[in-house]
């Protein structure tokens, strides 16, 4: 399969319900796209600021120091010590690493890469890319001899299910025996709402309790797009097996994928200061406090949605009926027919609109 195979982009078929819902007087709520609207920090922007005087190409492996930024990262936040610089890769934001790992790690055409039932379609493009075999399951024993890539995303995009360390441990472990990579992509893991991730970190791949120590044909992936508003930076990491690492270190060198000099030395910082992530997650939680209950009163149920900055919700109908009446009310959403076949009933809607919108959102729904 080439480049000009894949399939038109899925959010095209979004822009009728797009212009319904802005011919609404109180203007259009749009609650489809996870894309960030609060302000990067200024301790972030700052540091960008003054590393503008970038006039020599930047590390591809990424600065000494933004690497031992990222390991410290892990140890505090993740619950992964002892990661070293050469298990650690910065990338030019998180969708770019999904697409091409496949490519990056040597698939072939006829192998197969598991991806999550409600997914994120890069995944499977990424498969695609390759001529491998994309298959959409959450049941390890369900994956498939000549498996080589596995692909886990907790919090999930666009379900919000969070992985605990006994499921994480079973996918470990049949990846293992398949012989597979393992890739988890952990990029909402700093936003956890209900159940024990209320109280206690999101688990990471990497944690001790699921590798026993062992992070051979592990990785974790991350972005700052979401905790840090840095969607505009592309500030992103792979993390884990150095074997693993080192591959796609070479790769990425050949291939130009090398991350801004001063979009490192803002990672750095960023990566440092918990503060802003602190106060992110607090503007989250409390636009997800207004718009869950107000779906519920509307008569939709959510499933999962435990974290991540989405809510996953149904009407118990097909999902471009509820796009439809969302848009009558001047609301878009995110239809459950682009993230696999098995969610034709459900849509998604972002928490990353301003409190105004939100509210009005809630609003609408209540009429």
């Amino acid at each position: 399969m080439a480049v000009a195979d894949l399939d038109d982009y899925p959010w095209d078929a979004v822009a009728p319900y797009a212009t319904r819902a802005k011919e609404h007087p109180g203007g259009i709520v749009d609650l489809s796209i996870g894309s960030p609207v609060d302000r990067t920090p200024d301790v972030i922007a700052d540091a960008l600021r003054h590393a503008t005087d970038a006039h020599a190409y930047p590390q591809t492996v990424g600065t000494p120091a933004l690497r031992e930024a990222i390991a410290a990262w892990y140890a505090r936040r993740r619950g992964v010590p002892g990661l070293g610089i050469d298990e650690v890769l910065p990338t030019v934001g998180s969708k770019e690493l999904v697409a091409l790992l496949p490519l990056l790690l040597g698939v072939q055409p006829g192998d197969v890469v598991v991806h999550p039932r409600a997914a994120y379609p890069t995944y499977a493009v990424g498969a695609k890319l390759v001529s491998a075999t994309p298959v959409a399951s959450d049941d390890p024993a369900e994956w498939p001899e000549g498996t080589k890539l596995v692909w886990l995303n907790t919090p999930g995009n666009p379900d919000g299910r969070v992985l605990d360390v006994a499921e994480l441990r079973a996918a470990v472990a049949r990846a293992r025996e398949l012989g597979a990579v393992l890739a988890s992509d952990e990029c909402y893991a700093e936003l956890g709402w209900d159940g024990p991730w209320k109280d206690e970190p999101v688990p990471s791949i990497l944690d001790p309790r699921v590798v026993d120590g062992d992070r051979r044909g592990i990785l974790s992936v991350y972005s700052l797009s979401k905790q840090s508003n840095l969607a505009g930076y592309r500030a992103a990491f792979v993390a884990g097996d150095p074997a693993l690492i080192a591959r796609l270190l070479t790769a990425r060198k050949h291939l130009g994928l090398m991350l801004p000099g001063p979009v490192q030395a803002a990672m750095t910082v960023a990566l440092g200061d918990d503060a802003h992530v602190a106060e992110q997650r607090e503007r989250y939680r409390a636009r997800r406090d207004v718009l869950r209950p107000a779906l519920e009163a509307a008569g939709f149920r959510i499933d999962h949605s435990d974290g991540g900055l989405y809510v996953w919700a149904t009407q118990g109908r097909d999902a471009w009926d509820t796009m439809g009446s969302l848009a009558e009310r001047g609301i878009l959403a995110g239809p459950g027919h682009f993230y696999g076949d098995h969610f034709p009933q459900h849509v998604r809607f972002s928490l990353t609109a301003t409190d105004e919108r939100i509210g009005e959102a809630a609003r609408r729904l209540a009429e």
